[in-house]
């Protein structure tokens, strides 16, 4: 088998840590290691919840919603992301949080990849 390449299933491997797909945290070499960029397949129960507030944000994150209602809570606005395919993307800096308001499932990718902001899992409110 070629280490360069690898196939999977979101939904099954993200189970294992969190959602997250690729970066930082994968072994060095595995081909989904990465200190350039992170990706996550998330699955939210609806009223599912953030943990707390995501501060001292040193990455810019995408965040694309695949199905559901999803929002996306900013110091200065909320984005309530409805339809498949809605996005939101925020630079360094900007705090944030979020809330599944439907059954949800969005991909978010952050860059760079940075050790460190691993938080409690979320709470369903």
């Amino acid at each position: 088998m070629d280490d360069r390449v690898y196939v999977g299933n979101a939904a099954v491997d993200g189970a294992t840590d969190a959602g997250w797909l690729l970066g930082h945290f994968k072994p060095p070499g595995d081909v989904r290691h990465s200190a350039e960029v992170e990706v996550k397949w998330g699955v939210h129960p609806a009223g599912e919840a953030r943990s707390r507030w995501a501060t001292g944000e040193r990455r810019t994150a995408l965040l694309v919603l695949v199905s559901g209602a999803f929002r996306v809570e900013l110091p200065d606005r909320t984005v309530v992301l409805r339809a498949a395919g809605d996005y939101v993307v925020w630079g360094r800096g900007v705090d944030h949080s979020w809330y599944a308001e439907r059954e949800s499932t969005v991909l978010t990718v952050r860059w760079p990849s940075v050790p460190g902001y691993r938080v409690d899992p979320p709470v369903v409110r």
